[in-house]
């Protein structure tokens, strides 16, 4: 049971952490990251939120990697759902405030990049499942074996394209979300002794096990 209280915990730390990214970006007025500047574009014609889209296309996203044959796990739906809830429910709550110079929406794009590697880390060092987003990029990785930074930067350029078409802000701080999210992150899972080559991500199946015996005192 502690081990599974730790892996909850650890998720939802990751969850949040994430979703804080994604407001610090969008309140930092200097664009958003690259998949937020297309959630937007998304939400701004269909009439959804931000949090509404991500889900949305998290769903689409399972449904590609599920095909190309990675372990889709609880961790997975649950990033795809809880990830787009913290989203609204800050912004809601409006625990971060606007930037409203260009020196405190550097710092919150900053902010947001450490911030959204660190959640990620978490996340995905749990091994119950990739988040969408990230699980496309780790099919991508080891289809390709290349590195982190540019299977993000390739597929971030892509989503950011296609957002700004659908009239997603982009700014300075896209630029910078697009270009250090993915080094930032290659240096979070470096610090952190972290191969994602090395990573085996439970299923579905295999996690309803874990939680039985966790559940049931097999696992302590």
């Amino acid at each position: 049971m502690k081990k599974l209280l730790a892996k909850t915990s650890r998720l939802t730390l990751g969850f949040l952490l994430c979703a804080l990214s994604t407001v610090l970006a969008l309140h930092s007025n200097l664009g958003l990251s690259p998949w937020d500047v297309f959630h937007q574009g998304l939400a701004n014609v269909t009439g959804m939120t931000i949090g509404q889209a991500s889900i949305v296309v998290g769903v689409v996203i399972v449904i590609g990697t599920a095909i190309s044959g990675l372990e889709i796990g609880l961790g997975t739906i649950a990033n795809m759902i809880v990830i787009g809830c913290f989203i609204d429910l800050i912004i809601y709550a409006k625990i971060i405030p606007e930037s409203n110079s260009l020196f405190t929406g550097l710092l919150m794009i900053l902010g947001s990049l450490v911030v959204g590697a660190l959640g990620s880390y978490l996340y995905i060092g749990c091994e119950m499942g990739c988040g969408p987003r990230d699980g496309l990029m780790v099919a991508l990785v080891k289809r390709t074996n290349k590195p982190i930074s540019l299977i993000r930067l390739c597929i971030e350029s892509c989503a950011l394209f296609i957002g700004w078409l659908m009239g997603g802000t982009v700014g300075i701080g896209t630029l910078i979300t697009a270009l250090g999210l993915g080094i930032t992150m290659q240096m979070v899972f470096k610090i952190f002794k972290i191969d994602i080559k090395a990573l085996h991500h439970s299923s579905i199946k295999r996690s309803l096990v874990f939680l039985k015996e966790a559940v049931t005192g097999q696992i302590k």
